[in-house]
Order: C-alpha cells, then structure tokens, then sequence
C-alpha cells in the first residue's frame, strides 16, 4: 500500500479559507437583513431580477438582489477554494470537504431561488436557512484543518484527560444546530412575537401552532445555555494552555451570552431590525466557534489509530 504524504501547511490557502469563511459571514448577514426588512420578494423572478442582472437598487431591492450579488461572489469564491485544494491539498478528504462546500452553495442557491418562485413556503425556507448554517460549518472546518495548529498537532495527545469530551462537544454542535432550525422556523413562520411577554412566565397562558414554536425555541436556548457552559467548563479545566482549543470555547461563551440578550431584545424591541438580523449571524457564529471546538476536541481528545495522519 502507498504510504499517505504527510499534510503540510500552505499559508495562502488557509489565508484564503479564512477569507471565504468571512465572506459566507457577510453573506448570513445578508440574509438576514433580508428577512429583517421584509424584502424577501421584493424581486419577484429568479435567477434574474426583473429580467436583468443589474435592476434599479431601490427600497426592497437593495437587500434582496444585495443578498444575490454576495451569493454569488462567495460562489466564486468557493469555487477558488476548491481549485486551490485540489492542487495544494495531499489530504483526500480535505478535498472531499471542499468538493461537499461547494456543492452545498449551489444546493443553496436552488433553494433561494424556490423561495422566491413559490412566494416564501416556510419548509423550504427554514431548509435554506439550515443549509446555510452548514455551509458556514463546512468553510470553517476548511479553515481549521488548513490551520498550522491543525496540520502540527499530535492526534489524540490529551486522550487520556477526559475521552468523553469529544462525544459530549458533538452532541452540544447537534443541540446548538437543532435550535438554529427552530430559530429559522420561528423566524419564517411568523413565530417570532407568539410570546410577546418579557420577562416571561414559563408557560404561556394559551397555545396555538405559532405559540408552540416560540415556546420550543425557548427551551431551546435553556438546553443550549446548560450545555455550552459545560462544554466550556470541561474544555479549560481539561485543554488549559491549548489556545486553539480554548479560544473557540471562549468565543462560544462570549457568543451564547450576546445571543440570549439579542433574544429578548427582539422581543423589547418587537422585531426591531437591528436586534433580528444580528441575533441570526450570532447564532451562526456561535454554532461555527462551538463547531471548531468540537473539531479540536477529536484531534486532541479521541485516541489515535496508530498510523493516522493529520
């Protein structure tokens, strides 16, 4: 059997991978801004808008075809990245993984487009919203494993401190990403002041399909918060000194704690746009942070098989 070539570190492609990953950052916020203003159909056709490529940038039209005019750049982008791993990249599932972005931008920018030719259904709306968030995973985890934390460190070197931390940082990845979907599900259906009450009681004096998604998202944030902060706790009591371990755990933190303020904000504010929009990117960002800790987490905590790479 052919021996693997080690993986080597190449200052440019990470360099780029990062661009890419802020770009898709801007590009989240895009759409946020989107949903926030109620310009979601401002342009009615897909792919062109009004028949053109560049129509009059007025009122709805600056975030909707603002939005496309991001898309597509990260598209292009994306599309960079890929080549560039394709000839730089001795690591076979690194390829597979940007392969795998960008399939999901062009997946993404068929169900942006669905959204428009069927005037906004909530199903394909949220399923838009949820494969954004993994695109956004997929770009960071380019950037990480192109890190030279990544590509230098020695799987499995804290295995034995605590070997369930992996397992239990996945699980808080699948929680966090559930919510998001509840927060998208909120947002699209129309949920977002079912429970107008703030500070709120813990059960809402009536129930309706609407009342019933905003008080799940609720929930949501509850189980979130308890884990994340386990998560952080476990992370610096057993990764101390590991800066590229506790440095996203620490921005995951930071981030758990603006979100939940966001969130009632929106509700002070009754959907104010500022509040909305920045609530959907910090909920991106926090999944992204709490993504690459996970990441980390295996590298350093699963025991190695003798024998792998980086």
């Amino acid at each position: 059997m052919k021996p693997t070539a080690p993986a080597l570190f190449h200052p440019r492609l990470h360099r780029f991978a990062l661009v890419v990953m802020g770009a898709t950052f801007l590009l989240l916020l895009a759409g946020a801004l989107v949903t926030s203003t109620g310009s979601s159909l401002s342009v009615p056709d897909w792919p062109l808008s009004y028949g053109t490529l560049f129509p009059r940038m007025t009122g709805g039209v600056i975030f909707e075809h603002g939005h496309r005019l991001v898309a597509g750049t990260v598209s292009i982008l994306t599309l960079i990245l890929v080549v560039a791993v394709q000839r730089t990249e001795s690591r076979r599932w690194v390829k597979v993984l940007a392969w795998s972005a960008m399939g999901a931008i062009l997946l993404q920018a068929l169900l942006g487009g669905l959204t428009v030719l069927f005037h906004l259904p909530t199903p394909v709306s949220v399923c838009h919203a949820g494969l954004a968030q993994i695109f956004f995973c997929l770009v960071t985890t380019l950037a990480v494993v192109t890190s030279p934390s990544w590509i230098q460190e020695s799987p499995g070197r804290l295995a034995a401190l605590d070997p369930s931390l992996p397992r239990f940082a996945a699980v808080t990845v699948a929680a966090i990403y559930v919510q998001v979907l509840l927060g998208a599900l909120t947002r699209h259906s129309g949920a977002g002041l079912a429970m107008p009450d703030f500070p709120p009681a813990f059960l809402p004096a009536e129930w309706s399909p609407l009342v019933l998604i905003h008080f799940c998202h609720r929930v949501g944030a509850l189980v979130v918060t308890l884990l994340v902060s386990l998560l952080l706790y476990r992370v610096t009591r057993a990764g101390a000194g590991e800066t590229a371990l506790t440095g996203p755990a620490l921005t995951a933190g930071l981030l758990l704690w603006l979100q939940l303020f966001l969130g009632v904000m929106i509700i002070v504010t009754a959907k104010a746009v500022v509040p909305t929009s920045v609530h959907v990117i910090t909920g991106a960002a926090l999944l992204a942070s709490t993504w690459a800790t996970t990441l980390k987490c295996f590298q350093l905590f699963k025991p190695a098989p003798s024998g792998a790479g980086s």
